[in-house]
């Protein structure tokens, strides 16, 4: 359990009693309560000693340990959770998702993998979703070298796979400056990789049976190397979810440092196909900080990036779009107007949908603290009242000749209501289903013509 300010003060100088305002805080209960928050705000306080600095930075870090890999804009960081279960609070740090390039493959592999990981991207109610970085796993150090030459244009973040100890060493080397992790380091190893790391650091990945990783993670801690993933080696889908539970309840539960680090899971090495991507899911619902696949296809790769969006987003707050006019195949002053509200869902549906259409539409969207159409509508934010409010204030008016305003087909109750509210206006209702709108926007748009506007 995290320390509290109660016991942070008790660490500081004469008890926490000295109260000599030099760390800028006005008691020293002031400063702890802060501290409690931020270690980084130890330094302020000129009378702590550096080994209870040490040891209030031990006691404060996060209970998962945040590594960060690659540099740049692809950079991805994995760890620093609070918590087992996501609804106690978010889940902070969502899996980097890779794909693994052998140097046994010839060149039209690499470059078919390479170029599926750039290309492959969808759009998830305003999100792209996309993977992250690439495994490679080096058996010769000459054809290595080579694929390495290749990845390193990418930016992209980098695992170094190897069971030969000098080509892993050697790939470090190479690819030094993009801060790669090196995989595996063991306890036949890791004597070897020790001195070469602390002269370069980078992040490892530590992999043995679960008993045996907190020797390792201890040893490479002692010799001032924390930036560490570790490899419990599952076997099979009961051993990716016992182990995955196990270490975070070690971890947060119990405070055990030496398995509080983000889990590196490759399912590339325990099946292929389905089984494959069955065993990379159950390694990003329980708890793995980066998962590398054999290879990725659009059939395979959505529905991992859905999982992880999921579980990764906030669940205390609705995925929103901001409210205002939103302008849909170019539309003029002769075109319709739809209202709808800011779930981020019902936008990204109705949009869609409008588009495909092909009619010049206004969308206007209204704030609805992210409730969909028919739970604002018994939630009273969208009702007659408050949506001719926001026509009339939002400046759609302006924007067209002929004032049509098309409501959802499951909020027509508030017809009536909208039309006291815009005399002005036209009120109809429309379709119950945003999948209905191909079919019934042209239809009443050739409607309107046919009556003159």
């Amino acid at each position: 359990m995290p320390l509290k300010a109660s016991d942070i003060v008790k660490k500081l100088p004469e008890g926490g009693k000295k109260n000599c305002k030099e760390c800028g805080f006005p008691t020293c209960f002031a400063f702890a309560m802060k501290v409690a928050g931020d270690s980084s705000l130890l330094s302020k306080c000129p009378y702590l000693t550096d080994e209870v600095r040490a040891e209030l930075e031990d006691a404060l870090a996060p209970p998962i340990r945040l590594v960060r890999i690659g540099k740049g804009d692809k950079a991805i960081a994995v760890g620093d959770e609070e918590v087992i279960y996501r609804h106690e609070k978010t889940f902070k740090n969502p899996p980097g998702i890779g794909v693994l390039l052998r140097d046994s493959e010839d060149d039209a592999e690499i470059e078919r993998k390479i170029k599926a990981l750039e290309e492959l991207k969808f759009e998830r109610v305003g999100y792209i979703l996309k993977g992250d970085l690439f495994g490679v796993e080096l058996t010769s150090w000459d054809r290595g070298e080579k694929v390495l030459e290749r990845v390193l244009g990418t930016d992209y973040p980098l695992v170094l796979i190897s069971q030969d100890t000098d080509i892993l060493l050697k790939a470090k080397e190479k690819c030094y400056d993009k801060n790669p992790l090196i995989y595996p380091i063991t306890k036949e190893n890791i004597d070897a990789v020790i001195p070469k790391i602390k002269d370069k650091p980078c992040p490892v990945g530590v992999k043995g049976k679960l008993e045996e990783i907190p020797e390792l993670t201890e040893r490479l801690k002692g010799e001032g190397i924390e930036d560490i993933m570790i490899d419990p080696s599952p076997q099979n889908l009961l051993d990716i979810v016992r182990d995955g539970i196990l270490i975070r309840r070690a971890s947060l539960k119990q405070s055990y440092r030496p398995l509080g680090y983000p889990i590196i899971s490759l399912p590339c090495y325990m099946g292929d196909g389905l089984k494959e991507i069955l065993l990379a899911g159950a390694s990003i619902i329980k708890y793995a900080g980066v998962v590398i696949l054999s290879d990725i296809k659009k059939e395979t790769l959505f529905p991992l990036l859905i999982l992880r969006f999921n579980i990764y987003t906030d669940p205390r707050r609705p995925l929103t779009t901001e409210e205002g006019i939103y302008e849909i195949n170019e539309p003029d002053e002769e075109s319709p107007v739809i209202v709808t509200t800011n779930f981020a869902l019902t936008y990204f549906a109705v949009a869609s949908e409008i588009e495909s259409s092909r009619v010049p539409t206004y969308l206007c969207i209204k704030d609805t603290e992210g409730l969909c159409v028919l739970a604002a509508w018994t939630a009273g934010k969208f009702v007659g009242d408050l949506v001719g409010a926001y026509i009339k204030k939002c400046g759609i008016a302006e924007k067209v000749k002929n004032k049509k305003l098309i409501i959802p087909g499951l909020a027509a109750r508030i017809k009536g209501e909208l039309e006291d509210e815009l005399p002005d206006w036209e009120v109809i209702v429309g379709p119950k289903e945003a999948s209905e709108i191909p079919s019934f926007l042209p239809a009443l748009v050739e409607k309107w013509k046919k009556q003159g506007g």
